[in-house]
């Protein structure tokens, strides 16, 4: 058995504060895509939230998924996906808000509230997965009380299959992995959330 004495390993420093937010980039290791035109009524890009689109235990939250529409989706577009994503929750894995799968591609529009249980309101065909708090429905923002800004990538994906061919039990990760090999565009809307201490 050999022994080294004197070696130090070396430190790690994870990020903090603002630093996490900026190191941790969603997008950083997934294939490059072409960038569409998604916008809202509901909100704008960089801003935050309003209080309908938090989860229903904070004050006015009534989880309430945020109307969209997109264009520009590069050609050969056969489905979408929808995604709301929080990145910044302590879990070591983010945090998925909101999965919607099979969007026909004659679709160009979410209305506001069609993310609610039953997902009556959605276009033929496409349907909802559960996300991480296993309820098959958006799910407003609820950042942990004093843990600073989180940012929700809200991301409708163009993709070269009418249907992703996930079960709809399937999880938001699965979709994302599942849609890495057929996506042709990203259209992103960033959104924020903080709770106070």
């Amino acid at each position: 058995m050999v022994h080294i004495t004197g070696a130090i390993a070396p430190q790690r420093t994870a990020p903090r504060g603002n630093d996490v937010i900026h190191a941790n980039d969603p997008f950083a290791r997934l294939s490059e895509a072409a960038s569409f035109t998604v916008i809202s009524t509901t909100v704008i890009d960089g801003a935050a939230w309003p209080e309908e689109q938090h989860a229903s235990g904070l004050p006015g939250g009534k989880d309430i998924s945020p109307q969209l529409s997109w264009s520009g989706a590069p050609e050969g577009t056969e489905s979408y996906a929808v995604t709301v994503y929080d990145p910044d929750a302590p879990t070591g894995s983010g945090f998925w808000h909101w999965a919607v799968a099979d969007i026909p591609a004659t679709v160009t529009e979410l209305p506001e509230g069609v993310g609610e249980d039953t997902g009556a309101g959605l276009p033929e065909g496409a349907f909802q997965l559960p996300n991480d708090a296993r309820l098959t429905r958006y799910i407003g923002a609820a950042p942990p009380a004093g843990h600073g800004p989180h940012r929700y990538f809200v991301v409708v994906h163009a993709l070269d299959v009418a249907s992703i061919g996930v079960p709809a039990d399937a999880t938001p990760a699965v979709l994302g992995f599942t849609m890495a090999g057929h996506t042709l565009g990203r259209a992103v809307l960033t959104v924020t959330a903080e709770t106070p201490a």
